[in-house]
């Protein structure tokens, strides 16, 4: 995972136990990456992860960027504009299944305002072929 040295300690501490909170815990989520407006996030498939087949559940999707948004927003933010957080809006496009492969998530901040914040995520399958599953926004809050 990166250095948090860019960021203000609280944020580090914060990006640090990310991956142990408990519902990121629950599915397994790896962090590649936490940079200020920038999160890469990886979810290995796991069988109970499905819906139907062999093809990660919709929810577990949208989890992922949802997930991943929410860590670009924290991994830029000033800890003297607050510390208690929301998801606002969530919009997911599914474009193809993941299909007995990980996914990888890369969610970006786009604006940031003063309690808003915008964020795009895309994401891949984890192979070779790196195929598009899923692209959204979401905005974020952070008081």
């Amino acid at each position: 995972m990166s250095d948090h040295s860019e960021v203000a300690p609280q944020i580090a501490q914060l990006l640090k136990m990310w991956p142990d909170i408990g519902f990121q815990k629950l599915l397994g989520i790896e962090v590649l990456e936490a940079s200020p407006q920038r999160a890469v996030v990886r979810l290995p498939h796991r069988m109970d992860l499905c819906g139907g087949g062999n093809a990660l559940h919709g929810g577990v999707i949208s989890s992922m960027l949802d997930l991943t948004g929410a860590l670009a927003a924290w991994s830029g933010h000033d800890v003297a504009r607050g510390m208690k957080a929301s998801t606002v809006t969530l919009t997911v496009n599914f474009v193809g299944a993941a299909m007995g492969t990980a996914i990888v998530a890369t969610g970006e901040v786009r604006r940031r305002g003063k309690e808003l914040i915008f964020c795009d995520v895309e994401i891949v399958e984890d192979n070779d072929a790196r195929r598009l599953v899923a692209t959204g926004s979401m905005i974020y809050r952070i008081v």
